[in-house]
């Protein structure tokens, strides 16, 4: 290919992929050549900085595993997953937060009600709310999809100890969209920093903190899929969360709740911290 230069390059590269068969992909890979390119024009970019991006590339190929997502992680921490689910935003709907790297399919059921403390240590909680559709319906047949960190702030991935199944659960939900559970109260922690993203933290002047959270799926025919997180209201890192998954509407009280019956009925001890939250869904695009 003759006549390639610095101001040729980027439109020979979008011209090559004129015979893409997906309009969407060619519309998306042309989009991420133009900035691409425009960026590196922009930092009059060197072969050596370029390496470096590869380098940082290669070395979160090497320490993503079926546990742990490096290239999750690094999206998260540059703001793009939370600009992804912001721009799904729907009005009235519950809005997005960020998966997180240490999602994982196969969790075991849990019936409406049911108990995840089991030999957890921490703070007793009850999470309760609804499923509803945009006005306000129950949602039948959805499915939760649940999973958080103990109360030292370790998903099962990080900690031998912790029992593949610990701390998560799918609950199918009946026709009254209601679910409930008991758990624990989650800790604030740090995203994993001993691979290439936490050395891009460093390098920043940037910390690793999270907000303490519970994590949620939410999944019903008919309905787009809702992943987002629910944060205590009161937690120390609320206002700088490493991978600003936080939104004000998501950010929820833990109400102490002196129930002796209610208490008694979930196993807890009263008084007992009572969290409850309606998710929102909007209908399938």
């Amino acid at each position: 290919m003759q006549g390639i230069d610095r101001n040729t390059l980027t439109d020979a590269v979008i011209a090559s992929f004129e015979g893409a068969g997906d309009p969407r992909m060619k519309e998306v890979i042309g989009a991420l050549v133009r900035h691409l390119h425009a960026f590196a024009r922009e930092v009059e970019l060197r072969p050596e900085e370029w390496r470096a991006g590869i380098a940082f590339l290669t070395a979160a190929a090497a320490i993503t595993d079926d546990k742990r997502n490096e290239f999750v992680l690094a999206s998260d921490i540059l703001g793009l997953t939370s600009l992804t689910d912001l721009l799904q935003g729907v009005p009235g709907a519950t809005e997005r937060s960020v998966l997180g790297p240490f999602h994982a399919e196969g969790s075991p059921m849990l019936p409406v009600g049911g108990d995840l403390i089991r030999d957890n240590a921490g703070p007793p909680v009850l999470v309760r709310g609804r499923v509803l559709d945009l006005e306000g319906r129950p949602v039948r047949g959805a499915t939760i999809d649940f999973w958080q960190t103990n109360a030292l702030g370790h998903y099962w991935q990080q900690d031998p100890t912790q029992s593949p199944d610990n701390l998560r659960f799918r609950m199918p939900l009946g026709d009254d969209g209601v679910y409930a559970f008991t758990t624990v109260r989650p800790a604030p922690y740090t995203v994993p920093y001993d691979g290439p993203v936490g050395g891009l933290l460093r390098a920043g002047g940037r910390h690793a903190w999270r907000p303490a959270h519970f994590h949620f799926r939410v999944l019903a025919d008919g309905f787009a899929p809702l992943t987002t997180e629910l944060f205590p209201a009161d937690d120390p890192y609320i206002e700088q969360d490493a991978v600003f998954g936080v939104r004000a509407s998501l950010a929820v009280p833990f109400v102490t709740r002196d129930a002796p019956e209610e208490a008694a009925r979930h196993r807890l001890p009263n008084p007992f911290a009572l969290v409850e939250f309606d998710f929102r869904m909007s209908p399938a695009r």
